[in-house]
């Protein structure tokens, strides 16, 4: 970080109004994809809408594969900027497939907000099992970090499969996080066997809310991914209690939510996840697992 999360110009706003555009993006057709996130940005902006979540890879659709050059653009492309610009105060998350460092390519998410990008998340955790194939295409981000919202608000984006790594949310909780925003891409049948993806996201997403004490924004697609499968919509806002605020269905549309930095203090208050966090404790038994293998000292081959 280059700045303190916790200090913003902006004036305080404990009361956020929150939205998930849930649209069907189609694969590669970006022009297409990029007028309706100026459609849902414009209807979210005439809402009073402080921050609007797009899905993982918004702008470019999901999935893209082998085809990820054709539509990688930096993050200071033009087109993040007239975004940007239509976005005004309103922060914006979008998903993209960033020409990063390196001539590397990145599962990104970008904040845009006042013709600018304040800040991005490249995906951690790429997600290679059932239909999934993002190590085939995709560099994997290095760091977890926050950024700065209204005041009191710290955010952090974490990407589908980052949340399916639990040490990943506990870094991003304890880097001070009071808002954790998910644009996932999940379709039905992205598991083999018997594996419910939505019964999956509901238990993931409200349990986080409830440990950590902050409220989860999941942005998901709708519509078809290929022949057999299919987005199933669902994205949702969560409070730091684990209850359910207000939850899409399967097509497109825009939800909106209020969430209240004092039900954030109350949560965590009353159950101390964060505060009782013991990283001496962790790092030492981190050294143990690295030293030994993986093998505990009370086991014997």
């Amino acid at each position: 970080m280059t700045d303190d999360p916790t200090k913003s110009s902006e004036a305080k706003k404990p009361v956020l109004r929150v939205a998930v555009a849930q649209i069907d993006s189609v694969p590669y057709e970006v022009n297409i994809n990029v007028d309706k996130h100026f459609k849902y940005i414009e209807e979210a902006r005439a809402a009073d809408v402080d921050l609007l979540v797009f899905p993982e890879l918004s702008i470019t659709g999901y999935p893209v594969g082998f085809r990820a050059l054709e539509v990688a653009i930096t993050q200071d492309d033009q087109l993040l900027t007239e975004l940007a610009s239509e976005s005004g105060p309103m922060r914006t998350v979008v998903g993209f497939v960033e020409d990063g460092y390196a001539a590397q390519i990145h599962n990104t998410c970008a904040v845009l907000h006042d013709g600018d990008v304040q800040f991005i998340h490249r995906k951690l955790n790429l997600a290679s099992y059932g239909n999934l194939e993002e190590k085939k295409h995709y560099a994997g981000g290095r760091y977890i970090d926050v950024f700065k919202m209204q005041s009191p608000w710290i955010g952090s984006i974490l990407v589908c499969a980052d949340l399916w790594n639990p040490a990943l949310v506990q870094i991003a909780a304890l880097y001070g996080t009071t808002l954790l925003i998910a644009p996932v891409a999940s379709s039905e049948r992205a598991l083999a066997g018997d594996f419910s993806n939505p019964m999956g996201w509901e238990t993931v997403i409200k349990f986080y809310s409830m440990i950590y004490g902050f409220p989860v924004i999941m942005a998901n697609f709708s519509g078809g991914i290929s022949l057999d499968d299919r987005f199933w919509g669902g994205s949702r806002v969560v409070d730091p209690y684990g209850n359910t605020l207000i939850q899409a269905g399967d097509g497109e549309e825009l939800i909106i939510a209020e969430i209240d930095y004092n039900g954030v203090r109350d949560a965590r208050f009353r159950l101390p996840t964060v505060r009782d966090s013991n990283l001496d404790l962790i790092q030492r038994e981190i050294g143990r697992l690295t030293k030994n293998l993986g093998v505990p000292f009370n086991v014997r081959t």
